[in-house]
């Protein structure tokens, strides 16, 4: 853990290859995967030929490197009938931490910030790893206007225009179906707020594009630019896009995590820079679980680490990644 503290861009590759190795022995169902896939771990020189674990068996396992017994248990939404991904938490203050970490490289310590959450379908259940960091880095703000806003649109507009008023810096980290209903409800001038989205209608609203609710967001809160965050309960890492105007939204991974693409019909080949593909990731803050993670968003990814985002596999392109468990 004291390496992730102190990792940089020279002594990633080499931090990765080791989490690789460790992994490879003592998480067993990534050891059953890899020995699957006839990967000879020893051979293994290089970042870009570890294997992604499909992220599908984080519905299937409570995956763990090595022994020891959870703190917690972060637990997905989900969708209607299927089951939930849970990530066993060896050090819930880790989590916390590495998130913190992420969050300052794109926009200086939580702590500098009045953070409003609008998060009410992750504040409805059990175990969700984003409204534990937003109530920590709630908990870091100076301000006591910080905290969740679960029904009262009331409360929120007056507080948003308080701090406005007051020149408070202001967070407004929201899931896009709470977005879109209180913007709706309050359409008003938020000059200076961030606002930030964390994508997912879950099920609440018709899906849309990040290019369309961004357009709708801007033009209800008079904005420029809309702010997004990628993160999911598989990875302990977070990624952030500013706005671009004009321009899709690209997101910069915390120093932790890297992103990859694989071909959509070919899981194990990669997709060249740019083109399109399935989105892999590896996670070193996933230390004690796993760190290697093939999802089921496509995407692009850029020479200079940076990704986009454009939807997700269907149920026939997924079928490829599969059958490497069957």
């Amino acid at each position: 853990m004291l390496r992730l503290a102190r990792l940089s861009i020279e002594s990633w590759e080499a931090l990765a290859l080791d989490i690789f190795r460790y992994q490879a022995a003592h998480n067993t169902v990534y050891a059953r995967f890899l020995q699957l896939l006839g990967c000879q771990v020893a051979r293994v020189s290089a970042p870009e030929d570890i294997p992604f674990l499909p992220i599908g068996l984080f519905r299937r396992y409570l995956l763990k490197s090595g022994h020891w017994r959870p703190q917690d248990v972060f637990i997905s939404s989900g969708t209607t009938g299927q089951q939930p991904s849970r990530h066993a938490v060896r050090d819930r203050s880790f989590y916390l931490e590495n998130a913190r970490r992420g969050f300052a490289q794109h926009y200086g310590d939580p702590s500098q910030w009045c953070l409003l959450a609008l998060l009410p379908s992750y504040l409805e259940r059990k175990g969700s790893s984003l409204v534990a960091m937003a109530e920590y880095f709630s908990r870091l703000s100076p301000y006591s206007e910080s905290g969740f806003f679960l029904r009262n649109d009331e409360a929120l507009a007056h507080t948003l225009q308080r701090c406005q008023q007051q020149q408070i810096p202001v967070l407004l980290l929201g899931v896009s179906f709470a977005l879109l209903d209180f913007a709706e409800r309050h359409p008003m001038p938020l000059s200076g707020v961030v606002v930030m989205e964390t994508g997912g209608m879950k099920g609440r609203r018709e899906e849309m594009t990040r290019e369309a609710l961004h357009e709708v967001l801007c033009r209800a809160f008079q904005l420029s630019g809309v702010h997004s965050e990628y993160g999911m309960t598989e990875l302990f890492s977070q990624a952030y896009s500013q706005p671009r105007p004009g321009r899709t939204a690209r997101f910069s991974p915390a120093i932790t995590l890297r992103a990859a693409a694989t071909e959509v019909y070919d899981p194990l080949s990669r997709a060249e820079p740019g083109r399109v593909g399935v989105l892999c990731f590896m996670d070193l803050a996933n230390i004690d679980t796993c760190s290697f993670i093939a999802t089921e968003d496509v995407g692009r990814v850029y020479a200079d680490g940076t990704f986009e985002v454009l939807g997700r596999l269907d149920a026939a392109e997924w079928r490829g990644c599969n059958l490497l468990v069957e």
